[in-house]
């Protein structure tokens, strides 16, 4: 036995030692962290539990005979961050450049079945040259088995990519199939097809950085959600992203005990916003005032800046908050801005999280670029996920709610379960000046003092259909508030619904613009 023994710890030994130290010191040279110490970081201490840290590959050509290394390039195993259940592989790059095989691709697939069925989310920790060409179309067929698993995991697990170095090609789609991205500057890139593949085909020059950098994808494509200047952030926010998220879609999100009292008054809101709907402000300060010890998650900051996404906590639930920003765009939707929202909503709706909304809307984003790029098409994007959403969902009138775009900021016509509004709200078809020019164009234009006239008309649009009461007494919003008061019936609102079932819709699945 003891000899048994001792063959065993030398094999695993030969495991976590990698390749050589030589790869190690490649490794930490391009100021990248190994497989194994991104887990360290990751996950709980001592709480990773390796699976299949023996595996080999079975090929036999182009050399490979004679190079199979322990695990094949993927580490796979389980473990706890705040104490509960993650799945994580993390790609080897000391080890065929990370490259995936046919073994290395059984590894994933086995551990991604594993999370689906014990219902725990799963991390991938993405530092991989792609197919193994050595392999051929096997290494293929790899990818296509991760892709399924991918799809079938979307909505009941969440998956979380964290992009730590060059993914291209197929190493790429993975990812884009997961809830959230994270990248790190300098180290991580992704692409479909490299800066030498575009050179030869197209003549643009550009660097890898360039091409798919963290910045790139975070601030201009979206693909990427985060971006960070090293590892560690990095991989210490991915953790408090899992803390605020439930383990599956049958589960609520965990309930954190905080020492913010629920009943806090916001009066400072009457300062952080003006009464003049023309004048910008920042709407995360809204959200950092109402939320609990103003702790906010930001989704996408440098991405469609005219409307924020947060993941925070109110009376220590989980809630995902969505917000115009006045201070970008003037708030209005554009295309982006509704893709990035209708994306964080539906997640939000998978995964039992309430949903709250601050509207301040001048409308869509008039152009005609935006109407040849589709703005009907991606503003139904977000129309759809908020009327297909059965989570709670309160939202409150700040300031303008114009037209279309108020509408689909989750008004009590398309659902909302409780809407609100502050006694500065105007929610109206269009701005008073566009509709007196509209309504009373021949006699603005037949009058004497047209100036006087188009003023006056104005005034009276304004005061006949644009005043703060006028959606309330015809019920549209189910109450004027204090925005001192915004918290604690915010807080009151989503305890009432923390019970909501609507149950399921006879289908099969909708068919959402795309």
């Amino acid at each position: 036995m003891e000899d048994c023994l001792d063959e065993l710890r030398a094999r695993r030994a030969t495991a976590l030692d990698g390749p050589d130290r030589r790869a190690t010191e490649r490794q930490h040279a391009k100021g990248k962290l190994t497989a194994r110490e991104r887990i360290d970081l990751l996950l709980d201490p001592d709480s990773f539990q390796e699976v299949e840290q023996l595996r080999r590959h079975r090929a036999v050509g182009f050399g490979m005979a004679d190079r199979r290394p322990y695990g094949d390039g993927v580490i796979t195993g389980w473990g706890t961050v705040h104490g509960r259940t993650v799945f994580v592989y993390a790609h080897d790059f000391r080890v065929f450049g990370g490259a995936l095989g046919e073994a290395h691709a059984q590894k994933i697939h086995k551990l991604m079945d594993r999370a689906i069925a014990a219902g725990a989310p799963l991390v991938s920790l993405n530092d991989g040259a792609g197919a193994r060409i050595q392999e051929g179309v096997t290494a293929l067929a790899g990818y296509g088995g991760i892709f399924s698993r991918n799809t079938k995991a979307s909505g009941v697990i969440p998956q979380i990519s964290v992009m730590l170095g060059p993914c291209a090609g197929g190493a790429a789609y993975s990812p884009a199939l997961t809830d959230f991205v994270f990248m790190v500057r300098d180290i991580s890139q992704m692409f479909i097809t490299g800066p030498d593949v575009i050179a030869s085909v197209t003549g643009e020059q550009t660097t890898h950085d360039g091409l798919g950098g963290a910045d790139v994808h975070a601030g201009t494509s979206g693909v990427a959600h985060f971006a960070y200047d090293d590892e560690p952030t990095c991989l210490e926010d991915v953790r408090y992203l899992l803390s605020l998220l439930p383990q599956n879609n049958r589960e609520l999100p965990a309930t954190a005990v905080v020492d913010d009292p629920v009943d806090r008054r916001t009066d400072v809101l009457r300062q952080v916003v003006p009464a003049d709907g023309n004048r910008p402000y920042d709407v995360r300060e809204v959200i950092a005032e109402i939320v609990d010890d103003g702790d906010c998650f930001e989704v996408s900051p440098a991405w469609a800046g005219n409307i924020v996404c947060v993941l925070a906590r109110m009376g220590g639930q989980t809630v995902g908050v969505v917000a115009n920003q006045p201070q970008s765009l003037a708030g209005v939707l554009d295309i982006h801005s509704s893709e990035k929202a209708a994306r964080f909503v539906q997640f939000c709706d998978a995964f039992n999280i309430a949903l709250v909304t601050l509207v301040d809307v001048p409308g869509f984003l008039p152009g005609v670029d935006q109407e040849h790029s589709g703005i009907i098409r991606h503003g139904a994007k977000l129309l759809y996920a908020y009327c297909n959403a059965t989570v709670p969902r309160v939202s409150v009138v700040l300031r303008k709610a114009y037209g279309g775009a108020y509408i689909v900021m989750d008004s009590s016509s398309i659902g909302s379960d409780v809407s609100l509004a502050w006694p500065t709200n105007e929610i109206a078809v269009m701005g008073a000046e566009g509709a007196a020019n509209v309504i009373f164009r021949r006699e603005i234009a037949a009058a004497d003092d047209p100036v006087a006239v188009r003023t006056q008309r104005i005034k009276e649009y304004r005061t006949e259909l644009m005043h703060p009461y006028y959606s309330a007494e015809r019920g549209l919003v189910d109450e004027v508030i204090d925005p001192g008061e915004t918290r604690a019936v915010i807080v009151r609102c989503l305890r009432m619904l923390s019970r909501k079932d609507l149950g399921s819709p006879l289908r099969k699945h909708g068919n959402p613009p795309q």
